[in-house]
């Protein structure tokens, strides 16, 4: 598949989605959602890819909506899809919803500017390592608009509400290091360093664990972050305990640790997953 607005590679099970308009600062068009969908698509169908990155080329990772059309630019929504009750659908929105959903686990290597919806888009990614040059904003109530791609959700899970609405009110642009100390990255890194570091959790992921338990385990931490008590988690960890401990990817896994050896798990995540959320049902909304 061609791409115009992203890079997609895949080397040695890992693929890496670069944001890829770095004459504006990678600005967010609803050419670039598509794309990502489409190369997220790609990754899951394909079992050789056990991880995803996202980078940005250039100086920025995302400097956010491309404002070329000036103050219409928000005036028709987000997106040409349309909910159920004809509200445009958020595009920033469609991209977090599909990061969420992805089978994969997702690291964000924020090497620049992370602005608008360059920051919330990396918001459902698992892991993300910043570059010490690297800027994030929640600008929204500076333009007026409010804030998308499910940050409303994600934020405050991840940084607590207290950073979540200082940031947000403020909409102040901050560096590297306050992102660290508000929870919002794992670490800061030299910019030439960055891709290397995001590679090598990447490949720690890659090289020792099971796929498709990679992937329950991905659906499991980020809805129960939902959940109302802690029985609905156990209930999905003993419907996964039961499903996969009678797998071929549990008796090979055993056996590689008393045999002393590197596991070679059989089992693919393109074969689907086994239904341990029974009760889990995608919105009505759209």
């Amino acid at each position: 598949m061609e791409f115009q607005d992203i890079q997609f590679e895949v080397s040695e099970g890992i693929a890496t989605i670069t944001l890829n308009r770095p004459d504006k600062m990678n600005a967010f068009t609803g050419r670039m959602m598509y794309e990502i969908i489409s190369a997220l698509d790609l990754t899951d169908a394909d079992d050789n890819v056990k991880a995803v990155i996202f980078t940005g080329a250039g100086r920025a990772f995302c400097a956010g909506a491309d404002l070329s059309s000036g103050g219409a630019t928000f005036s028709k929504g987000g997106s040409d899809i349309q909910t159920k009750q004809g509200v445009p659908r958020d595009g920033g929105g469609m991209v977090s919803l599909r990061i969420f959903n992805s089978l994969k686990p997702v690291i964000g290597a924020i090497n620049g500017a992370a602005v608008g919806v360059g920051v919330t888009m990396t918001l459902p990614m698992d892991i993300r390592v910043a570059s010490d040059s690297a800027k994030f904003g929640f600008v929204f109530a500076k333009r007026g608009i409010l804030p998308e791609a499910c940050s409303s959700y994600f934020l405050p899970r991840l940084v607590g509400i207290q950073q979540a609405t200082e940031w947000v009110f403020t909409g102040r642009v901050f560096n590297a290091d306050e992102a660290l100390s508000g929870r919002l990255v794992r670490s800061v890194h030299p910019g030439d360093e960055l891709l290397a570091v995001a590679r090598g959790i990447a490949r720690e992921i890659a090289d020792n664990t099971a796929p498709v338990s990679v992937a329950l385990s991905r659906q499991m931490l980020w809805r129960m972050m939902g959940a109302s008590h802690p029985m609905d988690a156990h209930a999905v960890e003993s419907r996964g305990i039961s499903a996969r401990g009678r797998s071929a990817d549990s008796k090979e896994g055993v056996t590689s640790f008393l045999e002393k050896r590197a596991a070679v798990y059989p089992d693919r995540v393109s074969d689907g997953l086994p239904d341990i959320f029974p009760n889990w049902e995608d919105p009505e909304f759209y």
